[in-house]
């Protein structure tokens, strides 16, 4: 009899979201395959399972794909599951769902909670089109690159962060995206589950006065309104002329600064505060 390998989507925080059948497919697997066994082996023991645990992470998942694969061919039921939510969305495992459907192999989806569905949903904004970025860059200048281009998407931005580092994101986004909504999402399904939400430099200082802030986030950005996307696509495609130009003229016509960085900073695909500084220089 062929194996076939079950993606099993677990809880991501409450366990009552553990279905049926989630604890059959884990009941019946041969072998569980999991980012941690410490992480898994709770849940199992939470859900009165028993079964044999094996790692099998981003750090060692390239080298156990082919001896997943024999065993698949052997027969085997495998279930692969991560830490929390749904394997294979920003997760490693989407590696092994691919070599098993190269290799003819049945592979079966059982679904689960998923952080990035939960917090659209629960954030309010609109959802009609949405773009999943995961975690952004770390560093400060990469992670600015990288919300300027997300900032030209034409859809809501769902993004991962650490309590650790979200204040000084929500920063970064402000300073590229300062007009637009946002919701910071966290401890979803737990007790403690909380949405704050406003637009992006307001949200980015209420998050920085409470200093601590705990549980794993979801930040949701609302989509561009028209003119600010028709505005970065402009920009894209390359403007006509220079920032230099461009806030010469419009000193020359009186523009007043701050609403000339704000415009040109849209323009320009570039932080406000950046553009307000050469404006200030070119007024003298």
């Amino acid at each position: 009899m062929p194996g076939v390998l079950s993606v099993v989507g677990t809880p991501i925080g409450n366990l009552e979201d553990a279905s049926p059948r989630v604890r059959r497919v884990l009941g019946e697997a041969d072998v569980v395959l999991c980012e941690d066994t410490r992480v898994t082996g709770r849940l199992l023991s939470a859900l009165g399972l028993r079964a044999r645990l094996e790692r099998c992470d981003e750090n060692v998942m390239e080298r156990r794909v082919a001896s997943v694969l024999e065993r698949l061919a052997a027969g085997e039921r495998v279930a692969f599951v991560s830490d929390a939510g749904m394997p294979g969305v920003s997760d490693p495992g989407q590696r092994l769902v691919d070599a098993a459907l190269d290799a003819g192999t049945r592979v079966e989806v059982v679904p689960g909670p998923s952080a990035v569905t939960c917090a659209l949903v629960a954030s309010g904004l609109a959802s009609e089109h949405f773009f999943f970025e995961g975690f952004l860059p770390r560093r400060r200048g990469a992670q600015l690159a990288r919300l300027g281009e997300l900032a030209a998407v034409p859809g809501t931005l769902v993004v991962y962060e650490s309590p650790r580092r979200v204040a000084e994101t929500l920063a970064n986004v402000a300073e590229v995206m300062g007009g637009r909504r946002v919701a910071l999402v966290r401890e979803l399904t737990k007790l403690h589950e909380e949405v704050v939400r406003g637009e992006a430099s307001e949200l980015a200082a209420e998050v920085a006065e409470r200093g601590e802030v705990r549980g794993e986030c979801v930040i949701v950005i609302a989509a561009p309104g028209s003119e600010e996307l028709a505005a970065r696509r402009a920009a894209a495609s390359g403007p006509e002329r220079s920032l230099e130009e461009e806030i010469a003229a419009g000193l020359a016509a009186g523009e007043p600064k701050s609403a000339l960085a704000k415009r040109l900073a849209r323009t320009f695909g570039l932080p406000r505060a950046e553009v307000y500084d050469a404006v200030v220089s070119a007024a003298g």
